[in-house]
């Protein structure tokens, strides 16, 4: 992707609509993706939150957000979402409110809410074309209530309702809900993932997205320190280390199309990213695991190839064929 405006990191505001103050857990992914997601938006925003770890961050009376706050529960944020577009573009019509005057809707949830209870109503929402962003920021699990499983929870990751036992004994059986791929054959005008680890991916995606009108998502990889068991501090090393060994694909699709932001010249082995998670510790002691580990490197190696074969086998740019991955 080649950067218009987030060419170093530099460029990114020094303005701090997300200020100290907040509740949540120390080295919290979500917190740092938002704040960069936040500062590449602007204040002039309505976040609409669906019940969840976020929903700690504004606890009335007191806010660290510079931004209008609207708490719903899990199943409604994007129905909640339509209202408020709904109001605002009512009150630019009548005059008043000034255009420059506007806000970005923006829902903001996590990965239950995302996959599971939410996703009625953020189908909806789509299929009519709101105005609107959608923020998902992926701790894979239902952090806010313990780290339950949720269908965002990849393979052999040990949570609380699946814990490693004689009839789980990788931990979580089941493959990791591809929610890119939900939205992206819908063809909103944009879909994308990021991570607090790339600042200037990040912010340089808002910025893109901010062109176009309709639904736009962003899926931001969550390291979560007490469910992933893992230190405070190591939220960022973590996120670095999920893009480098292919397990978080950075990547947009702008109605549909699919390309890649920023893929690791080299990749390393996905062991360096789970061995210092606790929740993986299973697969390294105290036996290791072979057969589980090389399942999710197969899973990661599996995806890039089919991202290679798609390179090469792509139709010229003028052909009018849609190039999918």
């Amino acid at each position: 992707m080649k950067r218009e405006r987030y060419k170093s990191l530099r460029t990114i505001s020094r303005q701090e609509p997300l200020g100290p103050g907040g509740a949540l857990c120390a080295g919290c992914g979500a917190v740092l993706a938002l704040r960069l997601f936040h500062k590449a938006l602007g204040e002039n925003v309505i976040f609409v939150n669906a019940a969840g770890c976020l929903t700690l961050l504004a606890t009335y009376p007191f806010t660290p957000l510079r931004s209008s706050w609207i708490y719903t529960a899990m199943g409604c944020a994007p129905a909640a979402a339509q209202g408020v577009r709904d109001a605002l573009d009512i009150l630019k019509d009548k005059g008043k409110l000034p255009p420059t005057d506007d806000r970005k809707v923006v829902v903001l949830t996590g990965d239950g809410a995302a996959h599971d209870i939410g996703l009625q109503a953020t189908m909806a929402a789509i299929y009519r074309g709101l105005d609107f962003y959608y923020f998902c920021y992926d701790n894979e699990s239902y952090g806010n209530t313990g780290y339950q499983t949720s269908a965002s929870t990849p393979f052999a990751s040990r949570t609380a309702t699946c814990p490693v036992a004689v009839l789980s004994p990788h931990g979580n059986p089941r493959r990791k809900q591809d929610l890119f791929e939900i939205w992206r054959v819908q063809k909103p005008p944009y879909v994308a993932t990021v991570s607090a680890a790339y600042p200037l991916d990040l912010s340089e995606k808002v910025y893109r997205a901010g062109k176009l009108s309709g639904p736009k998502l962003f899926i931001a990889l969550a390291p979560c320190p007490p469910g992933w068991e893992m230190e405070t501090e190591e939220s960022i090393e973590t996120g670095r280390l999920a893009v480098e060994t292919g397990v978080w694909p950075l990547k947009e699709a702008i109605h549909g199309k699919v390309s890649h932001t920023q893929v690791p010249r080299k990749f390393k082995k996905v062991e360096e990213y789970l061995t210092h998670q606790g929740r993986f510790r299973h697969l390294f002691a105290p036996k290791r695991d072979e057969e589980a580990i090389a399942a999710i490197q197969a899973d990661i190696d599996r995806y890039w190839k089919e991202v290679r074969d798609a390179e090469i086998n792509a139709p010229p740019a003028d052909s009018g064929a849609t190039h999918l991955i």
